[in-house]
């Protein structure tokens, strides 16, 4: 079923009036008609499906059916991801959306190989929120993933000083029990950081630093993961382990 991010405003009576740019969506690019369905949601717990009442070029009317279930993981999975370079980053946050992670922070690191100055940082992640939005509808997400602008190294170990479980995948580490250990801490209501470096991977002084702030270095096996597939499957073993 399609989904579509509302404001509480438009709500009104069991109905949900839809505007701007969904219309187009869902009248020329989907080519919907009155009585098909589609599931919305305010991202404030409010997630419903509907029915269409009517179409016209200026609004889409829905008429609430009944209440969805919320569809997000029950601890918050937060990615800081190296900073990649080319379009990988898209990719990465249209997955990890897929997977459930709740926030994607880009960390300009040691070894990443693009650097964004203010301008193009900020163009960069405007494109990487309208990623994120498309990769929440398609998926059935009640929430989109908030995706921050570029942190750097020292604001990004700041900022994971909030969570409660912090993981830091390195191919040098040994040990796939203690991997395992480390997942099965995950619980509801957790806050959980995951650290994955750029391609050129970690600099030995950025582990030390990490884990001095609490991270927690594990192994992912004998094979070496892309910068975009270790983050991904750090998320999928946690949300194996969450989902209820």
């Amino acid at each position: 079923m399609q989904m579509f991010y509302i404001e509480p405003g438009q709500l009104d009576d069991g109905r949900v009036t839809i505007a701007g740019p969904d219309v187009n969506h869902i009248r020329t690019v989907l080519r919907m008609k009155p009585g098909e369905e589609v599931a919305v949601s305010d991202q404030r717990g409010f997630h419903a499906r509907c029915r269409i009442e009517s179409l016209s070029p200026g609004e889409v009317v829905l008429t609430v059916e009944e209440s969805l279930p919320d569809t997000e993981l029950p601890a918050k999975l937060i990615l800081f991801q190296g900073l990649p370079k080319g379009d990988k980053m898209e990719w990465i946050i249209q997955k990890n959306t897929e997977l459930g992670v709740s926030r994607i922070v880009p960390v300009a690191m040691q070894r990443s190989i693009v650097k964004l100055d203010g301008k193009k940082a900020a163009a960069r992640a405007e494109r990487w929120r309208a990623v994120a939005e498309s990769a929440g509808k398609q998926s059935g997400r009640t929430r989109v993933p908030q995706v921050e602008a570029v942190m750097s190294y020292a604001e990004m170990l700041e900022a994971a000083r909030e969570c409660d479980l912090l993981l830091l995948p390195y191919e040098s580490a040994a040990g796939i029990e203690k991997t395992r250990s480390l997942l099965r801490q995950a619980a509801p209501g957790m806050k959980i950081g995951i650290l994955i470096g750029p391609e050129g991977g970690f600099a030995p002084e950025e582990v030390e630093q990490a884990q001095a702030a609490g991270f927690q270095v594990l192994t992912l096996g004998r094979r070496i993961l892309r910068t975009e597939t270790a983050g991904m499957t750090v998320a999928a073993a946690l949300m194996l382990q969450l989902e209820s």
